[in-house]
């Protein structure tokens, strides 16, 4: 019986992404994306929790994230995990873990979009629609 790799984040850049450009042509985007999490802690008062996550998108996904994504920006990503390893500068191996990112949907509006009722993004084709409401859940 197969395994189950799925990951769903929804979150905000925290930095513009990173594009760049591989031997053969193919693109690769890389972003930190925040989520946040809301708990009363044990005295009482309200706590809230960052967590940050690597997040590596490829091909048309890396194209759309170059083009509209931008630091603070509210992104839905669905994708994998993936743990890879590499030996750093001093022969020591490191282990960094990211979310493949497989679909993609830009939430709410831009960053700096005062007026709500501005155009939303150019509508996109395949299965990275634009959502200017709330996710269904």
């Amino acid at each position: 019986m197969a395994g189950v790799n799925k990951v769903i984040l929804l979150g905000h850049l925290g930095k513009d992404p990173v594009v760049r450009s591989l031997e053969s042509g193919t693109k690769v985007a890389s972003f930190t994306l925040a989520t946040n999490r809301f708990y009363k802690g044990q005295d009482g008062n309200p706590v809230e929790e960052t967590e940050w996550h690597n997040i590596v998108l490829w091909s048309n996904l890396a194209d759309l994230a170059e083009k509209y994504l931008t630091k603070g920006r509210q992104v839905y990503i669905e994708g994998r995990l993936r743990t890879r390893q590499y030996d750093d500068k001093d022969g020591n191996k490191r282990y960094v873990t990211e979310v493949v990112g497989e679909n993609m949907t830009f939430v709410g509006p831009k960053p700096g979009d005062s007026d709500s009722r501005k155009e939303p993004d150019p509508p996109m084709t395949g299965d990275v629609p634009t959502v200017e409401d709330d996710l269904p859940f």
